[in-house]
C-alpha cells in the first residue's frame, strides 16, 4: 500500500488550519454564522475568449493563498473544497471567491464557479474537548459542481474579491483527474470490512478513538449492517490529524447522527493501528484504497455507495446528504 498522505495541503495551508486550532470544532451555535451561499458569477471576470493566464494577469495578484482541502479527483462531477490564507497562515473566511480551471494554457477556460462557504462549527453539546474560543474561524470555500471532461492534470487558479478589490492566484496544488482509481467510488458495492466496536474492545473505547470523550459511532461492526441498512462510514483520526480537519468533520457527523441520523448506521473508523502513526495503517483502509483522510462513504441499503466526501464538510451539507439517503 502506499504511504499515506493526510491532508493534501501546503506547508502553509496546514500551518493555517493548526493556528486555528480546529482539532475538535468551532465556537459558533451550528455553523448558521459562518456559512454563506455562493456569490453571483457575474461578480467576477468573464473567462470568455481567453486564457487562463489571461484570466489570471486580468486583475492585480493577489497575497492570498488559496488551497485544495481534497486531492481526489475523476471525470465528471466534483466536490471541491478549498481554504483562503493570508501570508501569514490565518484563514479568511468572509472573501468571496471563484474557481477557473482550464486543461492547457491555450484550452478553454471553466469559470468563474462562484464558492460558497461552509461552516465547521457544531452546537457546543457535540463538540470534542479543546475546541476553540467564540470567534475563530472555523469554515471552508466549496464549490460542489467542477465538471473535468479528461483525466490527467488541469491547471487552477482562484478570483478573490476581496478588502483591495479583485485578486488572481494560483491554487496552491492543481487538480489530477483520475489519479486515483482505486479508491471506492459512488456506485460501486461498500467493500465489506469488520469495524471495531465497544464491545469487541470490552468498552474501553479509547482502543478505537483517538476523540476526547470517544465519540457514539462504535455500537455496530460495518460488515452486520451493511446491505442491511443504510450507513454513513467515517475514516478520520481527531487527534492524529495533520491538518485538524478530522476533528470537526467527528463533531459534525456525531451531532447530524443525533439529530437526523434515525435509520442510519453511524460508523467511525480510526485510521492508525493503536491509534499509533509507527504502527501503520488498520486493515479496514486497504479495500477502500484510502490514501487521504478525512473521508466519509455514504452506503444505502442496497450496499452501494451512493456519495463520498473527502475533507470537510458541514452539519448543513451532511444533514441534507443523510436526509437522501434515508429517502433513496
Amino acid at each position: 500500500m502506499n504511504t499515506f498522505r493526510r491532508m493534501p495541503l501546503l506547508a502553509l495551508a496546514v500551518a493555517g488550519l493548526l493556528a486555528l486550532g480546529l482539532s475538535a470544532c468551532g465556537g459558533g451555535n451550528n455553523g448558521d454564522e459562518t456559512a454563506r451561499s455562493a456569490p453571483s458569477a457575474a461578480d467576477f471576470p468573464s473567462a470568455e475568449g481567453k486564457t487562463i493566464e489571461e484570466v489570471l494577469n486580468s486583475v492585480a495578484p493577489s497575497e492570498l493563498v488559496a488551497a485544495p482541502a481534497a486531492s481526489v479527483f475523476e471525470v465528471g462531477n466534483n466536490r471541491f473544497p478549498f481554504g483562503v490564507f493570508d501570508v501569514g497562515g490565518k484563514q479568511i473566511d468572509d472573501a468571496k471567491a471563484a474557481l477557473y480551471f482550464a486543461k492547457s494554457p491555450q484550452s478553454e477556460v471553466e469559470g468563474p464557479l462562484p464558492a460558497k462557504v461552509e461552516s465547521l462549527e457544531t452546537k457546543p453539546a457535540f463538540r470534542a474537548k479543546g475546541s476553540v474560543g467564540a470567534g475563530e474561524a472555523t469554515n471552508f470555500y466549496l464549490v460542489d459542481d467542477v465538471k473535468f471532461d479528461r483525466s490527467g492534470p488541469w491547471l487552477a487558479m482562484a478570483m478573490i474579491d476581496g478588502d483591495n478589490g479583485m485578486e488572481a492566484t494560483r491554487l496552491t496544488s492543481s487538480p489530477a483527474v483520475g489519479q486515483f482509481p482505486d479508491i471506492a467510488n459512488v456506485g460501486d458495492k461498500a467493500p465489506v470490512v469488520s469495524t471495531p466496536t465497544a464491545e469487541s474492545v470490552g468498552g474501553d473505547l479509547s482502543k478505537i478513538d483517538t476523540r476526547q470523550p470517544p465519540d457514539d459511532m462504535h455500537e455496530v461492526d460495518f460488515k452486520d449492517v451493511v446491505g442491511k441498512k443504510p450507513v454513513a462510514l467515517q475514516f478520520a483520526t481527531p487527534a492524529l490529524c495533520q491538518t485538524r480537519i478530522c476533528g470537526p468533520v467527528v463533531d459534525i457527523a456525531e451531532q447530524v447522527k443525533t439529530e437526523s441520523g434515525e435509520g442510519v448506521e453511524f460508523i467511525h473508523q480510526e485510521i492508525y493501528k493503536d491509534n499509533d502513526p509507527n504502527k501503520g495503517l488498520r486493515p479496514q483502509l486497504g479495500p477502500y484504497g484510502l490514501e487521504t483522510e478525512p473521508w466519509m462513504f455514504l452506503i444505502g441499503s442496497d450496499g452501494k455507495i451512493k456519495k463520498r466526501i473527502e475533507g470537510p464538510f458541514s452539519v448543513e451539507e451532511l444533514t441534507a446528504d443523510i436526509e437522501k439517503l434515508k429517502s433513496e
